[in-house]
C-alpha cells in the first residue's frame, strides 16, 4: 500500500512516500480503506520526538490518528460492522506505528463509529480527535442547560467544535478569540471576547456571577480561569497540567466509538459543523504539516486519498 512514513524523528524533511504491507487486523479490529485523514498538531509533535517518553514508537512510523473511510475487512468477533460500511475513527493505538496517512489502517472496534450521512469524507475525517476532545471535556464537567461556559481558544479547531457542542448541551457560551474571529463565533452561537489584558474583566462584564464551566483549549490562562470561575464552578484543560493544583482536571482525549457516534448524531441533527481549511493529496503531507505548524488555518487540514 502507499503510505507516508518516517524512519527517524525530525521535521517534515523526514517524511517520504513509501510502500508498506497492508496491515494485519486481529480480533476486535477492522481494516479500513482510507478516504480521508485529518492533520492534527499532535501528528508533527510525535514526529519531532516530543512524546517519546510517553508512548512506545516502532519505526517506520506512518503518522495520523483521524480517519474516514470504508470497512475493507472485519476481524473476528466484530458483529457491529460489515465490509463496505462507511466509518470514521480516532484511531490512536497504545503505541506509535501504523497511522492513517496510508491507503489502509487497522482500527480497534472500540474506536470506530459509522460516518454521519450529513458529513462528507473530509469533514468526517476532521471530526474525531478535535470533536472528542471537546465533547469529553465538556461532558466530564457535567455541562448542561444551566451552565455559562467560558471556552479559551474558541476559534481554534477544538474550540470551535466545543462551542457548538456546549450549545447543543444547552449551555450559554462565551468564547475567547481575536477580534477577526468574533463574527464566526457569533455564527456558532458564542458571545465573543478578545483575549489579552483585561480578559477577566470582559468576561465578568458579560457574566457577573462568573462562568460555571471553563474549558481551556490553549493553556497559559489559569489566572483568568480562577478570576472568572463561579464559586461552584468546574474547569479543565487539555494544555496546562497546573490546573491539577487548582481544583481542575487535565484531559487527554480517549478513542471512544460511542462518544464519536454521539457527535455524529449532533452533526446529522444540524447542531455540529466541521470547518475545513484545505485539502492535500497524500504525497503533499509535508506541506499540510507545515500549514498546520503555522497555526493560522481556519479549519481542519485534510489529506485525501
Amino acid at each position: 500500500m502507499r503510505a507516508m512514513a518516517y524512519e527517524t524523528y525530525g521535521g517534515t524533511e523526514v517524511l517520504s512516500e513509501t510502500r508498506l504491507p497492508v496491515p494485519k487486523f486481529g480480533p476486535g479490529e477492522v481494516l479500513v480503506r482510507v478516504k480521508c485523514a485529518a492533520v492534527n498538531p499532535v501528528d508533527w509533535t510525535v514526529m519531532a520526538g516530543k512524546l517519546d517518553g510517553l508512548m512506545d514508537v516502532f519505526f517506520p512510523v506512518v503518522p495520523g490518528w483521524d480517519v474516514s473511510g470504508t470497512v475493507e475487512r472485519v476481524g473476528l468477533d466484530v458483529p457491529e460492522y460489515s465490509e463496505g460500511d462507511e466509518v470514521m475513527a480516532y484511531a490512536r493505538k497504545d503505541y506509535i506505528r501504523g497511522g492513517t496517512f496510508a491507503e489502509f489502517v487497522t482500527v480497534p472496534v472500540r474506536a470506530l463509529a459509522h460516518k454521519p450521512a450529513s458529513l462528507g469524507w473530509a469533514e468526517a475525517a476532521g471530526l474525531p480527535l478535535a470533536g472528542l476532545t471537546a465533547y469529553q471535556l465538556l461532558t466530564r464537567l457535567g455541562t448542561g442547560k444551566d451552565d455559562t461556559v467560558l471556552i479559551h481558544g474558541a476559534a481554534g479547531g477544538v474550540g470551535s467544535l466545543g462551542v457548538q457542542i456546549a450549545r447543543a448541551l444547552g449551555a450559554r457560551v462565551i468564547g475567547t478569540a481575536s477580534p477577526r474571529n468574533h463574527d464566526r463565533l457569533r455564527e456558532l452561537g458564542a458571545e465573543p471576547v478578545a483575549y489579552g489584558d483585561g480578559l477577566a474583566e470582559r468576561v465578568l462584564a458579560l457574566a457577573p456571577d462568573g462562568a460555571t464551566v471553563v474549558a481551556d483549549f490553549v493553556g497559559g490562562v489559569l489566572d483568568v480561569t480562577r478570576a472568572v470561575l463561579h464559586d461552584d464552578g468546574r474547569h479543565a484543560s487539555i494544555a496546562d497540567p497546573t490546573v491539577l493544583g487548582s481544583g481542575g482536571e487535565m484531559m487527554w482525549v480517549r478513542p471512544d466509538g460511542s462518544d464519536l457516534a454521539a457527535l455524529g448524531r449532533l452533526a446529522d441533527a444540524g447542531q455540529l459543523k466541521v470547518p475545513l481549511a484545505r485539502t492535500f493529496p497524500l504525497a503533499e503531507l509535508a506541506a499540510a504539516f507545515e500549514l498546520s505548524q503555522g497555526g493560522h488555518a481556519s479549519g481542519k487540514i485534510v489529506i485525501e486519498l
